[in-house]
């Protein structure tokens, strides 16, 4: 589903037939998780294929790989023009990009010498569906923001999404709902989190979850349309019973959630602040002019 025969990437300043590409077994990122990546949608526009927020997403790239003592080869204008390529290259228009910094050989725990940087996309759909999420509070806990740059996007740091959903799946769920140390919501395994309660919005403040750009565009969007939103901590009872609830992300895009622990929320998803922001935002990263839906 990511690459056939024809699919070409850019790796280490190279263009390569993606089935033909090898990779050490020995590198230091397959083992102990010490790479950064990124997340990154292009869509079809009138201008044709335009990716959104590509100078965010590799700023923060590199703000990853600072975070993890990786010197990176290029800088964010090279990785915006060489991914453009890459779409032209692949023929894509709508597609998810990701990029890959990781390490070679390299079995001591300190960072290896030889950086390896991948950009390769794909056709992808909605990494959470189209339909409305059954969520329940997962029992594991996002990471000691003392312990790891919760705020960078490390390769290693997904082990915890991993856990927290499959474990939600195997309960019957759609997806899981992580808390931070304190019992207070934290985020999806791939997604911020909002939630809405008598026409105002609330998501947690950073410090305790990676601060998406998608979180940051819903923050624009509320600001340009005069919906209330507030950054706080709370806990899931303050969520369950709420008026409604969506979760964010790149691959997500806008989600909206059914319930929570068997909870439903109260209003339907069409009547929702979520609703009209998942709107407004296909119509951001599409490149039209913004329409007052509220």
């Amino acid at each position: 589903m990511y690459f056939d025969e024809n699919t070409v990437l850019f790796l280490d300043g190279k263009w390569l037939k993606a089935a033909e590409t090898k990779t050490s077994l020995f590198n230091q990122t397959l083992h102990y998780g010490n790479g950064v990546f990124e997340g990154i949608r292009a869509y079809e526009t009138e201008h044709g294929p335009a990716i959104f927020k590509a100078k965010e997403h590799f700023e923060r790239l590199l703000f990853s790989a600072e975070t993890m003592y990786i010197d990176m080869p290029y800088n964010v204008d090279e990785l915006i023009q060489l991914s453009y390529e890459l779409l032209d290259k692949n023929n894509l228009q709508n597609a998810y990009i990701r990029p890959l910094v990781y390490f070679g050989d390299a079995m001591h725990l300190t960072p290896g010498e030889e950086v390896h940087v991948l950009l390769t996309a794909w056709e992808w759909d909605k990494f959470l569906g189209d339909k409305q999420l059954n969520v329940m509070t997962s029992p594991y806990q996002r990471p000691n923001p003392k312990a790891f740059h919760v705020e960078a996007k490390v390769t290693g740091h997904y082990a915890n999404s991993i856990l927290a959903s499959t474990h939600a799946k195997r309960q019957g769920y759609d997806e899981a709902l992580l808390l931070d140390m304190k019992g207070n919501v934290a985020e999806g395994p791939g997604a911020n989190f909002f939630y809405e309660k008598d026409g105002k919005l609330f998501t947690c403040p950073s410090g305790n979850i990676l601060p998406g750009i998608t979180r940051a565009t819903i923050f624009e969007l509320c600001e340009q349309f005069e919906i209330e939103l507030e950054e706080r901590f709370f806990t899931p009872d303050e969520v369950r019973g709420a008026d409604a609830a969506f979760f964010v992300g790149t691959a997500v895009e806008v989600a909206g959630i059914a319930s929570l622990d068997k909870v439903d929320f109260k209003l339907k998803w069409e009547e929702s602040l979520g609703f009209q922001l998942a709107k407004a935002y296909q119509r951001e990263v599409l490149e039209l002019e913004p329409v007052y839906i509220f």
